[in-house]
């Protein structure tokens, strides 16, 4: 968005950019909420999301995706200052630490069925996420 101002000494053009955290707060939710609704459904499903004998609670799903916008944020607000290309950087950055994710799934011990739905919820949360955050970071500057 450009916006000009008239003052004594002249006109100035000022360019602003659109905030990336209304889009990021949406997005988070909405991934939360998704998220452990699919966890809570697995579960009734009979996937036990316990890793080394400890069950994961349902609200931890949400806690974790909305630590992890959190941070995928100030991944955004330093890629919109210091990249050329924001947006391509983003998604790329936030696609690599999304398969680094599934270090841990892939890493602790767990079932199988545990395993491959934690993997599934990540892909979830991110491919709600990310685009939504891309969309908001814009183009080449």
């Amino acid at each position: 968005m450009t916006s000009i101002t008239a003052t004594p000494f002249g006109t100035t053009t000022r360019t602003t950019r659109p905030a990336v955290w209304r889009p990021t707060v949406v997005a988070g939710l909405a991934a939360a909420v998704v998220t452990s609704a699919l966890a809570a459904a697995l579960h009734a499903a009979g996937v036990s999301f316990e890793i080394d004998g400890e069950a994961i609670p349902t609200a931890g799903f949400a806690n974790m995706v909305l630590m992890c916008v959190a941070a995928g944020d100030a991944l955004a607000l330093g890629v919109r200052r210091f990249a050329s290309d924001p947006r391509r950087t983003f998604v790329r950055t936030t696609v690599g630490l999304t398969v680094l994710s599934f270090v841990p799934d892939l890493t602790f011990p767990m079932d199988v069925e545990t395993r491959c739905s934690l993997i599934a919820l990540h892909v979830v949360a991110a491919a709600i996420v990310i685009p939504a955050m891309a969309r908001a970071l814009g183009e080449r500057r």
